[in-house]
């Protein structure tokens, strides 16, 4: 029988290609288990036992994504069938400070390194491009070396809760601007209440830069 299944591989696979390494063998037959859901820069990485040599393919394979261990059996050239056992992790490059940061700081590129993390360890709310870091105000503490939540950072604020405004309203050459108070806080663009200080009307505007608030008809 193993005499058998050795001809039939030299039959079926010309002879300079019948030796992979098992970790090729397996990455290969991750990537067509997760497919769609593998990140385009996600890098596998492949441990496993025993030492293997002169595998051929992979006949049987199993995989739980969440942890990367695998069981697979790989045929070798003499058409023997050796089971191997291992770890195929993916690892995806992600920003992480450099330091811890407190809320209302501003993130720049320096504050962040790149390194690389197991997939398995960031979920849907983990930030893995820093240009969406770089820029943004930290809402919560965010610890050095740890990925960033979606949710630990915002656009920064240009109008704050209680802070005088100045609130302008313009259409063609008539432009008009009266003292005003915030009534919550504002990133750029954003609608905010203010009241205004000589009416003591209230009103909702867009927040913009310098603290003023546009009014928009």
């Amino acid at each position: 029988m193993r005499l058998v299944l050795a001809l039939l591989l030299a039959l079926l696979l010309p002879g300079p290609l019948l030796a992979q390494g098992i970790a090729e063998l397996v990455e290969e037959r991750a990537r067509a288990m997760l497919g769609a859901t593998l990140p385009d820069e996600g890098v596998f990485r492949v441990s496993y036992q025993p030492e293997v040599e002169g595998a051929v393919l992979i006949s049987r394979f199993w995989m739980d994504p969440a942890t990367g261990q695998f069981l697979a059996e790989a045929l070798l050239e003499n058409g023997e069938a050796q089971r191997v056992s291992g770890l195929a992790l993916i690892t995806v490059p992600v920003p992480v400070p450099v330091r811890r940061m407190m809320p209302d700081e501003i993130i720049a590129e320096s504050d962040l390194v790149s390194i690389d993390m197991p997939l398995g360890r960031l979920n849907d709310f983990s930030v893995t491009d820093a240009s969406d870091l770089v820029g943004q105000q930290v809402r919560r503490m965010l610890p050095e070396g740890r990925p960033v939540m979606a949710q630990s950072v915002m656009p920064p604020l240009v109008v704050t809760r209680g802070e005088r405004v100045q609130i302008r309203f313009a259409q063609g050459n008539l432009v008009l601007s009266a003292p005003g108070r915030a009534l919550a806080d504002a990133a750029e663009g954003e609608p905010v209440r203010v009241v205004n200080l000589v009416s003591n009307l209230s009103i909702v505007g867009l927040a913009s830069p310098g603290g003023v608030v546009e009014i928009i008809r």
